[in-house]
């Protein structure tokens, strides 16, 4: 994927678990990323994840990239298969995603909204996608305002092992609706 925007040029790869895992963990690790739940984790407890998604035929990462810089992490599981499995009835076609946003000392002006953007219309570019499903924390109130700007619609709260979470879906057509952004 390279999708140009308003705020740069965003790009994907997939993720090296090894070579990343010192960056990643600033990313985890960091304030801002409480949501992630992985405030003290080790470099090791980092890599460890990583290594297993990349061993998972159901859930996988990428690491996004701003003008060639790396600014954001990707991804996306099949929720019949993890996260969410005995929490609501998946349909064929779902697809759970994540995504975090590198901390920053010099925030770009709308840089999140064009990230979570680009990261929509890469899973709508699978045409076996139907529905995109997230599952935040009920209390980060800033992840809701950027889901509900690209089409998501809150179902209802879940109790996951880890957290409270909001059960969320945005079909390719509330998408393209919300964004304008054809996948």
């Amino acid at each position: 994927m390279s999708t140009p925007t308003n705020v740069g040029a965003l790009t994907l790869r997939p993720l090296d678990p090894l070579r990343d895992a010192e960056l990643l963990h600033t990313w985890v690790t960091h304030p801002k990323a409480a949501f992630w739940m992985m405030q003290q984790a080790r470099l090791e407890d980092v890599e460890r994840a990583y290594m297993e998604i990349a061993a998972d035929e159901h859930h996988h990462a990428h690491l996004g990239l701003h003008d060639g810089v790396p600014a954001f992490l990707m991804e996306w599981y099949d929720p019949a298969h993890r996260e969410l499995v005995g929490l609501y009835e998946p349909r064929p076609g779902d697809v759970g995603m994540h995504f975090l946003v590198a901390p920053t000392d010099r925030p770009v002006r709308g840089f999140t909204r064009a990230v979570i953007t680009a990261v929509m219309r890469q899973l709508f570019e699978d045409p076996a996608t139907a529905r995109v499903v997230v599952e935040p924390d009920v209390d980060n109130k800033a992840v809701h305002a950027l889901n509900e700007a690209v089409g998501f619609l809150p179902e209802r709260e879940i109790q996951k092992p880890e957290k409270k979470a909001l059960l969320s879906f945005c079909t390719r057509e509330r998408f393209l609706a919300a964004t304008g952004v054809a996948a």
